[in-house]
Parts: C-alpha cells; structure tokens; sequence
C-alpha cells in the first residue's frame, strides 16, 4: 500500500473517530465534522491542481485570492447570519488586514512577488482574519445578550452605544486574539507552524524558515487585531438603532443548538428522532 493511500485512510479514521466521539457526547456536532472532513479532501484536491495551473499562470493568482477571501466571508459570515450583512461585513473585516498586509509585506521585499510566496502568505493571513472574525463576532454577540441590562443601564444614564458597549467589545476581541496569541508565544515550544515545516522540508535552513515563520506570525498578530476591530465595528454599527438604542437579532439555529437532525434514522436520547 503506497504512503499515499495511507495518509488518506489515517485522515479519514481520525475524522471517523471524532465525528463518532461527538455523536456519543451529544454534541451535536457529527455532520458538520463530517462534511468539513469531505470538503477539506474535496478542496484540497481541487487546490493542488489550481496551485499547479497558478504556477504556470501566474496572472491566475489573483482570482484565486479574489477566491480565498470569498470562500472566508461566506464561512465566517455564516456564523454570524443572526446579523443583517453577515457577510459583507466578513469579506470587509477579512479582505482588508489580510490583503494589506500582504501587500505591505511584498512592497518592502519581505517576500519574492511570485505566486509561490503569495499564496502560501496570503492564504495564511486570511484563515487568521476568518478566525478572529468569527471568534470576535459569536462572542460579541453573546456578550450583548448576558450583558444587555447592563448596556441599557449605561444607555439609561446618557452613554451612547459606542461607549455602552465598549466593555463588551473588548471582551469579544480578548477572545478572538487567544488562540494567535497563544499560538505566537508558544511556537518553536509546543508547536511548529507550517510555514517552517514547509520550508524545512522544502530544502530551506532551519534559519531561513524561522525568519519567515517570524514574519508570518507577527503579521497575523496584527492582522487578526484589525479583523475582530473591524467586524466588532460593523455589528455594532448594525445593531445600533435610531436613538441611541441597541437591537439585538434573534440567535441563528447554530447559536441556540438548534441544529438539523443527522441524517441517519436511529433516535437520540431524550430527543427526537434523527
């Protein structure tokens, strides 16, 4: 059996396993863990094909970018549909740090301006910003609802909404910072991101893929800063009515646990039929 083969099969039991442990610890999350696991097999063969048509092509690039950074707002938007503009707000909150930063990054040289250091950079950028996108956007809204007598109160005493909801914005972003925080002080520790695995395995030194994962990172920091500002902006600016008054939205299904049965007909317990 070739190696190929069994990476395939040891991704797709470990995808098993976890969708099955989710199942037994009710969850609810067994589908979406197995469709992201189909989708990621799905896309990544997708990719690897693209990325070769780019190599050749390289004006290709931009569509694809122009892709990433749509394929990011829907998905990150679609954790925050509660909010009218979900995504728009996500393509803005994510397209914007990522590429800048991006594009700062080619302009002063840190990175040769060819698809092979734009799109690993890029692609690394904008799954940061979708993260604190989605982080910072669930926790800001969750936030406004355990806090919402607390918000009228300051509202009652004559703060407008930007300053009665500042103590709930900052939580959220406290939030969607931790894991690259975490990730940042930590590597080299407990984890070694893929840009220096990439390299290193690539024929790079060791010195070279520490350079280039430094600047990743540090760029993602700030990145992900102005993604969870951004998003935290556009839902306030949202949710604020005339007046000076906050309107919360009703919680999307995915908010409340509401979630479509799984597709298999056996019975959860204490439940309905699935």
């Amino acid at each position: 059996m070739s190696q190929a083969v069994v990476q395939v099969l040891a991704a797709v039991a470990f995808a098993g396993f976890a969708a099955l442990l989710a199942r037994r610890l009710r969850l609810g999350l067994e589908r979406e863990i197995v469709w992201a696991a189909a989708r990621a097999l799905l896309q990544l063969a997708v990719v690897g094909a693209l990325i070769a048509a780019i190599f050749r092509v390289p004006a290709l690039a931009v569509l694809f970018v122009a892709a990433m950074v749509l394929a990011a707002a829907l998905t990150s938007g679609g954790r925050l549909r509660a909010v009218a503009g979900s995504r728009r707000h996500a393509a803005v909150a994510i397209g914007v740090p990522a590429l800048s930063a991006t594009g700062l990054l080619l302009l002063v040289g840190a990175f040769d301006t060819t698809p092979r250091a734009i799109i690993p950079t890029v692609g690394i950028l904008i799954g940061g910003a979708m993260a604190a996108t989605t982080l910072t956007g669930r926790r800001l809204l969750e936030g406004l609802r355990e806090q919402f007598d607390a918000v009228e109160t300051r509202l009652s005493l004559g703060d407008d909404v930007r300053t009665a909801v500042r103590p709930v914005v900052r939580g959220a972003m406290v939030t969607g910072l931790v894991p690259a925080i975490d990730q940042t002080r930590s590597v080299g520790l407990v984890t070694l991101p893929g840009t220096f695995v990439g390299l290193v395995l690539g024929g790079a030194s060791p010195a070279t893929a520490a350079r280039t994962q430094l600047v990743v990172l540090l760029a993602l920091l700030a990145v992900e800063l102005l993604a969870a500002l951004l998003i935290s902006t556009a839902i306030v600016a949202r949710l604020t009515a005339p007046g000076e008054r906050v309107v919360l939205p009703d919680p999307a299904p995915d908010e409340t646990g509401d979630r479509r049965p799984w597709p298999f007909p056996w019975r959860r317990r204490g439940g309905p039929s699935g």
